[in-house]
C-alpha cells in the first residue's frame, strides 16, 4: 500500500530557510510550508525527523498503558497515596506525546515551528514538576522528611517549572509583543549559541533542583536515615541515563564530527530521545518500587498526601504553562499574513532549482 502513496519531497540545507537548519544535519529536511497531510505521510518515509518523531511516539503508548492499569486495574484515583505516581505517569505520557506532535507537524509554517516546541517545552517542564511531586513523597531519604526543605520543595517545583516554560520560550523569539511581534516572518531567530545556551538552563535547573535529595539520598548520605534499599541501583540508571541525555543535547554528538553522516540515522536528537525515554522508563520503576518498599513508613512519618500538594499543583502550572504559551504565541498568530504571502508569492516566481520555503 504504501508503494502507491506519492511521499512528499526532501531537501537539503541549502534548500529550507535558516530557522529550519540543524546544526551538521545537512540533508532529508521536509518542506517548510508542508501541509498536515504531509507532514503525516512523513512519518512513513525517512527524513531527519522520522526517527524523532517515532522515538517518541510509541513510548507515549507504553506509559499511557502504565498510567491506565495504575487508575482502573489498581485504582489508584481511590488511594490518595498513589496520586503522585499518577501525576508522574501523566506528565511521561505527556512530554513525549508532545515531542513527537511538534516534530511531526513544525514544517508547516516558520510560525508553527515556534509554536509546537513551545508545546513541546511547556509539556517537560510539566514533567519536572511531575518528578518532583513523586520525588518529594517517595523518594526523599528519611532524614530529611518534613525538614523546611522538604516543605518548601513542591512550590519551589512549581515555580521552576514556570520559570523553565518561559526561558525555554524565551530562547526561540525573544520576549513577545516586545522583541518578535513586528515582523515574525522577516525576523530570524536568536544565535544559535545563545538559544542553546538558554535552553540547557531552563531544563538542566530544574532537573538539579528536583534531584537534590535523590543526589544526597545515593551519593551524599552515610549512616542512620539514609534509606539505603535495592531501588537505588535503579536510581544509578536513572541518572546516568539523565546525564547522558544532557551530554547528547548540549554537544551534538555524534553528528558534529561527521556533518551529513548521521543525517537520518544515529543523530544526537534521536540518541537523545532514545536515551530519556530509557532513562524516565527506569525513573518510574524506581519511584514505583520506592512507593511498595517504604509506604508503610512513610504514611505515618511523612507529610500526609492531599489535593493541595499533588494534583492541584499539576493543574495550576498546567493552566499557567499554557497562558505563557500563549502569550508566546499570539504575537505569531496575529502578525499580518499579507506580508508572508506576498514573500510567498515573490520566491515562487524566483525559485528554479530551489524549493518555495519562505
Amino acid at each position: 500500500m504504501l508503494s502507491l502513496i506519492k511521499f512528499p519531497r526532501v531537501f537539503s540545507i541549502n534548500q529550507v530557510p535558516k530557522v529550519f537548519h540543524e546544526d551538521s544535519i545537512i540533508s532529508g529536511y521536509r518542506h517548510p510550508r508542508s501541509s498536515a497531510t504531509d507532514c503525516i505521510l512523513s512519518l512513513f518515509q525517512m527524513t531527519n525527523e522520522t526517527l524523532n518523531i517515532w522515538t517518541h511516539f510509541l513510548p507515549t503508548w507504553y506509559f499511557l498503558w502504565k498510567l491506565v492499569t495504575v487508575v482502573l486495574m489498581q485504582q489508584g484515583w481511590q488511594d490518595t497515596f498513589t496520586w503522585p505516581l499518577l501525576v508522574f505517569l501523566f506528565s511521561c505520557c505527556i512530554y513525549p506525546l508532545a515531542s513527537s506532535c511538534a516534530h511531526t507537524f513544525s514544517t508547516m509554517s516558520v510560525r508553527a515551528r515556534h509554536i509546537c516546541f513551545f508545546f513541546d517545552y511547556g509539556a517537560l517542564s510539566l514533567y519536572s514538576l511531575g518528578s518532583a511531586i513523586v520525588y518529594s513523597f517517595y523518594i526523599f531519604p528519611d532524614k530529611w522528611l518534613n525538614s523546611t526543605f522538604h516543605q518548601w520543595y513542591i512550590p519551589i517545583a512549581m515555580a521552576n517549572t514556570i520559570v523553565c516554560t518561559i526561558l525555554a520560550c524565551y530562547s526561540r523569539l525573544g520576549l513577545p509583543f516586545l522583541q518578535y511581534n513586528h515582523d515574525v516572518v522577516k525576523r530570524l531567530p536568536e544565535s544559535p549559541k545563545f538559544s542553546k545556551f538558554f535552553r540547557i538552563l531552563a531544563f538542566a535547573y530544574p532537573y538539579l533542583f528536583d534531584n537534590i535529595p535523590l543526589f544526597y539520598r545515593v551519593f551524599l548520605c552515610t549512616g542512620e536515615g539514609c534509606t539505603d534499599n535495592d531501588t537505588n541501583m535503579l536510581h544509578y540508571k536513572h541518572i546516568a541515563l539523565a546525564f547522558i541525555t544532557g551530554f547528547l543535547f548540549a554537544m551534538r554528538f555524534p553528528e558534529r564530527l561527521a556533518p551529513g553522516s548521521f543525517d537520518y540515522i544515529g543523530h544526537s536528537h534521536q540518541l537523545f530521545h532514545v536515551c530519556a525515554i530509557i532513562g524516565t522508563h527506569f525513573q518510574m520503576l524506581a519511584v514505583e518500587q520506592d512507593l511498595v518498599m517504604r509506604r508503610s513508613w512513610l504514611t505515618v512519618n511523612s507529610i500526609p498526601v492531599s489535593f493541595a500538594n499533588s494534583v492541584g499543583p499539576a493543574l495550576l502550572c498546567v493552566v499557567l504553562n499554557l497562558i505563557i504559551i500563549l502569550l508566546f504565541s499570539l504575537p505569531l498568530l496575529s502578525a499580518p499574513a499579507c506580508q508572508e504571502s506576498k514573500r510567498e508569492k515573490d520566491k515562487k516566481k524566483q525559485a528554479t532549482k530551489h524549493c518555495s520555503c519562505y
